[in-house]
Parts: C-alpha cells; sequence; structure tokens
C-alpha cells in the first residue's frame, strides 16, 4: 500500500501551499511519509474523492467561488465513502460553520505547523484504525 494522500484544495496557489508546509511531509513517525494532491477547483475535489483517493481531504473554507465549507457539507450529503475532513477557517469563530459542514476537525488561520500536523497525522491515525477494523 502507498503513502496516505493528503488532498488539498484552495483557488490559491499559496494557501495551497502554506497548508501543505504547516502539515510537512512526515506530519508525524508514526504516521509516515504522506503524499500531496493538489486542487483548485471543485470539480477536481468531488472527482478525487469519488475515485478514492485521498486519505484525508484539507480544505479551505476561504476559498473563491466555493469555499470548503459548502464542499465539506456537499460531500456529506452526497457520498457515501468520504475520507475525514479537515477544513481551514480564517476565524475561530467560524468553527460552527465547520462544524455545520459535518468537517472532522477545524483548523484556524494563521496555521500553526505544531498543531496542523498534529491535526492530521491524529486523522491518518483514526482513519488507519477503522480501516484496519473494517477488514
Amino acid at each position: 500500500m502507498g503513502n496516505p494522500v493528503v488532498l488539498v484544495y484552495s483557488n490559491r496557489a499559496e494557501v495551497r501551499a502554506d497548508i501543505m508546509a504547516a502539515i510537512g511531509r512526515r506530519p508525524a513517525p508514526d504516521v509516515g511519509r504522506i503524499d500531496f494532491l493538489e486542487c483548485d477547483g471543485v470539480a477536481d475535489v468531488l472527482f478525487a474523492i469519488d475515485s478514492h483517493i485521498p486519505s484525508v481531504v484539507v480544505l479551505d473554507g476561504e476559498a473563491q467561488p466555493t469555499g470548503g465549507i459548502g464542499i465539506s457539507r456537499q460531500i456529506h450529503q452526497e457520498s457515501d465513502d468520504i475520507p475525514p475532513v479537515v477544513l481551514v477557517v480564517g476565524r475561530a469563530a467560524d468553527r460552527w460553520l465547520a462544524t455545520w459542514a459535518k468537517a472532522d476537525e477545524v483548523l484556524v488561520t494563521p496555521l500553526d505547523p505544531v498543531t496542523t500536523a498534529d491535526t492530521v497525522a491524529a486523522v491518518l491515525r483514526r482513519r488507519s484504525a477503522l480501516v484496519t477494523s473494517t477488514e
């Protein structure tokens, strides 16, 4: 089995780069190396999820024209088998929107690399435990 794939969505390349830098290529020693899949459009995100490519989806809540909050809500309503979703929001006050969108975790900008890496690693661990328990 290959490395876990972390899908990072934002319409802005610099935001995707910031998110990937905060996560790092090895968010935790026990998780190992991860691969990133960058998406700048909703269609790419939906295709990747439908194709079961990402292990975790990290969505920019501030993306334009469609924000990650709306995408999270949509995939939770339309898909049966979705990976865990981490939403990156611009304000701590927006956490309730992330909860409404059924995100598994919420990160607030500016991203702290330790918190971001720990959050993604924890989500990957939970996903791995879930996949192992269903086999």
